[in-house]
């Protein structure tokens, strides 16, 4: 009989909006605002004992990480979704200079109009990130909306265009563990708060 090996747990964490996330601006590397960051500072929130801490290499994503009290190693493979030439563009200038890539864009996760990443490459991507999470305990990952929603598709074994309907809001949690042989997902897209 072989023993009894503890699930693997991973809680993904997005990272609070950025000001220009909430002008509906493709993300650059732009940092978190100094009162988002001192809000951060002010959950009363710590993170299970023994737990890997792990972050995006983005300035929103170590900050974040940071403001959490996480003394977290960067991962290159938890970054966000290369949006090419439309980093640092609004949604509002696409839809009026590039409307057919943003609706080609927003309807096809193969596609990638911006000459970045496409969804089904940022799947791949974390789909092979997390199969060498099998066996790592407990993790807390500071990451972006797009990996965490990529992560649940590639837990759930789902077909790949459900990445388009899965919404994911700022500063909440989604929960995935490996056990028996599989990625299950405990819960999706909780508001951050100081009970795990």
């Amino acid at each position: 009989m072989s023993p009894i090996v503890a699930p693997t747990h991973i809680t993904l964490i997005s990272h609070p909006a950025t000001r220009e996330q909430k002008a509906g601006v493709f993300p650059l590397d732009e940092p978190l605002d100094l009162q988002t960051r001192a809000t951060l500072a002010n959950i009363p929130w710590k993170a299970p004992r023994n737990a890997r801490m792990l972050t995006a290499p983005e300035h929103r994503t170590r900050q974040t990480a940071e403001a959490l009290g996480l003394a977290a190693t960067e991962t290159s493979e938890l970054c966000d979704c290369d949006f090419g030439r439309w980093r640092g563009r609004s949604l509002e200038s696409l839809q009026t200079q590039e409307l057919s890539g943003l609706s080609e864009w927003l309807s096809d996760v193969t596609a990638a109009p911006h000459g970045g990443e496409s969804f089904c490459d940022l799947m791949t991507r974390v789909g092979v990130w997390l199969n060498t999470q099998r066996d790592a305990g407990i993790a807390i990952v500071v990451t972006h909306a797009s990996v965490v929603r990529a992560a649940v598709v590639h837990a759930l074994q789902a077909p790949l265009d459900t990445f388009l309907r899965i919404e994911i809001a700022p500063l909440t949690t989604t929960e995935i563990r490996f056990s028996g042989g599989a990625w299950r997902v405990r819960s999706i897209g909780v508001p951050f708060s100081s009970e795990f």
